[in-house]
């Protein structure tokens, strides 16, 4: 279960560097099946100081409906309100898991089991540089839940807003590129499971630590997806995090002020719909 949770961390992040041509008014298939690859190094957990090396293979799908959606924007999501430059919808995305025993910093505490994020997202065209690229700041509010397969918990609230560049024809060939900035912010329940210590965990090397809601740190972000024929696309990411100043520096878990995230992959989509809709 360890293993498709991490698969399932970095499918999400692969495809989110793919990001969706909503504003470039093309003629796309209402659906698309398919299989996606990839590899990543990435932190443990944020402000990590250990990074895991992670591979996966899984399904690809895409369903471009009116109001119900499955692609690149999230991993499900329900589009409430869309206009030239506004969009609002509802939708899940994210994962996270890792094994205590394999960090140094949280061994012999519980593991961080698979975490999912669900809520509203606000998305604002703010300038459009050609019929391709735009501006856009995204605002979402999400819900996270965590569970090991037995029974599901909720753990907190968080928020990444984020101003972001993107253009779905870069270099005339069909290239996708974005490039973002983000804040994160989470409550304290959430940020007590990242970074908290009950006293029953607690060491001469690890004292015991209580966390506080607040601001996590900041992200810079850039990822592309390249075509090279009809079916396959390779796609990457990479992104720096920075917790300078974070609400919970003086945990003892709080391992590093900068972490990085490197991603790669391939999709190879294989079947598609014969009805298509505008995008």
């Amino acid at each position: 279960m360890d293993r498709v949770a991490r698969w399932a961390t970095m499918a999400a992040a692969l495809l989110a560097s793919a990001p969706l041509a909503a504003n470039a008014q093309q003629r796309l298939p209402l659906w698309e099946l398919g299989g996606v690859v990839g590899a990543g190094y990435l932190p443990d957990y944020p402000a990590a100081d250990e990074y895991s090396k992670r591979i996966l293979p899984l399904p690809y799908f895409v369903y471009r409906g009116r109001i119900f959606r499955s692609e690149e924007s999230g991993l499900l999501r329900g589009r409430i309100l869309q206009s030239e430059r506004i969009e609002f919808d509802i939708s899940v995305a994210g994962a996270l898991d890792s094994k205590s025993a394999d960090n140094r910093a949280r061994a012999g505490m519980p593991d961080l089991d698979f975490m999912g994020q669900i809520g509203p997202r606000l998305q604002i065209t703010l300038a459009r540089a050609a019929r391709a690229a735009h501006i856009d700041f995204e605002l979402p509010a999400r819900a996270v839940l965590s569970t090991d397969f037995s029974r599901v918990h909720h753990i907190g609230f968080m928020s990444v807003p984020e101003l972001a560049y993107q253009h779905e024809n870069f270099f005339g060939n069909g290239t996708r590129v974005k490039a973002g900035i983000g804040l994160t912010f989470a409550d304290r329940e959430f940020q007590d499971v990242l970074y908290g210590v009950p006293e029953e965990f607690a060491t001469a090397s690890r004292p015991a630590y209580a966390a506080k809601g607040g601001y996590m740190g900041a992200k810079l972000s850039a990822g592309f997806a390249l075509p090279l024929t009809a079916s396959l696309r390779v796609l990457g990411q990479v992104r720096g995090d920075f917790h300078q100043g974070a609400a919970n520096e003086d945990s003892p878990l709080f391992r590093s002020k900068a972490t990085g995230t490197v991603l790669v992959g391939a999709i190879w989509t294989f079947w598609r719909s014969r009805q298509t809709v505008i995008e």
